[in-house]
């Protein structure tokens, strides 16, 4: 069980930086709007799945810790 609390801590620590790049990906686009508002939806698509994951496997975490 630790390995697999490891192994989803790594995980959660390389989805963390994706959802901070994309968090400011976003952030960038919305800045420059109304250039480029083509992209927004899939930037904003994209970013929400990262963040539905993230949570997801945050949730899961918690769930193998407590059931230490």
């Amino acid at each position: 069980m630790t390995n697999d609390i490891e192994e989803l801590q790594g995980q959660i620590r390389r989805l963390n930086s994706k959802a901070g790049q994309m968090k400011m990906d976003l952030h960038d686009l919305a800045e420059g709007l109304p250039t480029d508002y083509t992209q927004l939806m899939d930037v904003a698509a994209a970013t929400y799945e990262i963040y539905r994951q993230l949570d997801e496997l945050k949730q899961h975490l918690k769930q193998l810790e407590n059931a230490k």
